[in-house]
């Protein structure tokens, strides 16, 4: 076990002693427990997302508990989309309890081609977990289960071949509504606010909620997505995990070995914008997973040599001689493949566009820096994007080439953040604000078309 706890955390007595939240006056179990009972009377289907991590692995737990108490007759659904490329140990986590609950749940293991982010390459935005095409270079064999969904044994109808990874996981949920009756469907998903800044504020951001709660979101006509963990911290996770010993992913007590924080540890693809830093951890920890990763996806073992340094973008990066920022990110974007380079291209444009023209929203003390410093700016009303009604910030002539100066840089404009972008491989732009849209417009209309009539049908139903 990862000896995080000590003993003040463990069973006193038959209570557990999780750490009280002053603004509720009550532990985070226990609103557990209210939110469970909320979603169990709500919702006539419901569903786990099982990624194999910490938090989904401990919520599938805490739900079953619940479930086999109040509500014994109900048959939840358990959903994991298996990304091919992980650790052993990973693996070996979900087979085990896939085979502890299959009798009691309805078990979806789905193996499906997908399109999914790579950010080690400057000439693939995606890589194709399962892809059939592939198979000779596949990181680890098909899963051999009867509920493995795969292409020869597939009943998601709402499929599309090799679909975006964020439009599976959302096409299984309405599939999921359609096969058990068109009833009111919810996805219960193992995120946290604390996990980080962008997932905070989209819980203190949302505009819709479901009846008046921000942890319940909706996807599609009756199908909807709830996070009843969202206010949980780290230790609370692993403080339950200890309490009720549940199994957990034994990767983490491997990543304490390896010496890294509780913030470090992630079970994600090898190959995203997260985990792409700790990849050289796989020579180590599993260096027969490694040996198939370096086959599987170009780029994996430059990154893993050179993920933390200024090869990959990583912390200061020095501009070559004789260029500014614009030259250098226009030299490095004729060095890209015509696909990679339209992608950028398009997200710059949306970007300086919505600089000239609209504007974002920035603090008070940023603008007062940027009208010191020279910068030609001017007000635009009131940004909607931001909860604090900041004032938009219009930037009157040519985008700055960087903003070193200004030390709230970061929610700046500048050449210099799109030079980043590139040497980081962010096809998605993250680094200048950019959210977790699909990429290519074109993608998008495909969906559009080929369901749009289901949806139409759906919403008026």
């Amino acid at each position: 076990m990862v000896k995080w706890f000590n003993a003040t955390n463990a069973l006193k007595d038959g209570e557990i002693r999780m750490m009280k939240r002053e603004y509720l006056q009550q532990d985070v179990y226990t609103a557990l427990q209210e939110r469970l009972e909320f979603i169990f009377q709500e919702f006539d289907n419901i569903y786990v997302s099982f990624s194999g991590g910490k938090d989904s692995g401990l919520l599938l737990n805490l739900v079953l508990d619940f479930q086999r108490r109040h509500y014994p007759n109900r048959r939840i659904g358990v959903f994991h989309q298996d990304f091919e490329a992980q650790y052993t140990v990973t693996t070996e986590y979900i087979e085990r309890t896939f085979e502890r609950i299959k009798g009691e749940v309805e078990p979806y293991w789905v193996c499906l081609p997908m399109a999914t982010r790579t950010a080690l390459s400057s000439y693939e935005m995606f890589w194709y977990p399962w892809d059939n095409s592939k198979r000779e270079a596949w990181v680890r064999p098909m899963p051999n289960h009867p509920y493995v969904i795969n292409l020869e044994n597939n009943p998601i109808t709402t499929y599309r071949y090799r679909m975006h990874q964020e439009d599976l996981a959302k096409q299984f949920s309405r599939w999921y509504r359609l096969s058990h009756g068109r009833k009111k469907t919810v996805c219960l998903l193992g995120i946290r606010a604390d996990e980080s800044l962008w997932r905070y504020n989209g819980f203190l951001n949302r505009r819709y909620c479901y009846k008046d709660s921000c942890w319940i979101t909706q996807q599609f006509k009756d199908v909807y997505c709830a996070s009843p963990l969202y206010d949980w911290s780290c230790e609370d996770v692993w403080h339950a995990n200890f309490a009720f010993g549940y199994d957990y992913n034994r990767l983490y007590d491997l990543y304490y070995m390896a010496g890294l924080n509780a913030g470090q540890m992630r079970v994600a693809s090898p190959f995203n914008d997260y985990s792409k830093d700790s990849l050289n951890l796989y020579r180590v920890i599993d260096p027969d997973v490694w040996i198939k990763l370096v086959g599987r996806v170009r780029g994996a073992n430059f990154a893993a040599i050179y993920g933390r340094t200024k090869a990959m973008g990583y912390r200061n990066i020095t501009l070559p001689e004789g260029h500014t920022w614009e030259s250098f990110t226009k030299f490095l974007l004729d060095t890209l493949p015509a696909r990679v380079r339209d992608n950028y291209i398009k997200k710059f444009r949306t970007s300086i566009e919505f600089w000239h023209e609209t504007g974002g929203g920035l603090d008070e003390e940023t603008i007062q820096e940027l009208i010191d410093r020279g910068y030609n700016i001017r007000r635009n009303g009131v940004s909607n994007y931001t909860l604090a009604k900041k004032s938009r910030v219009v930037f009157i002539g040519p985008i700055p080439d960087q903003t070193d100066d200004i030390r709230s840089s970061k929610d700046v404009p500048s050449w210099k953040r799109m030079c980043y972008c590139i040497l980081k491989n962010d096809h998605t732009c993250r680094f200048m604000g950019f959210g977790l849209t699909r990429e290519q417009q074109r993608r998008v209309e495909i969906i559009r078309r080929k369901y749009g009539k289901i949806e139409e049908f759906e919403l008026n139903e």
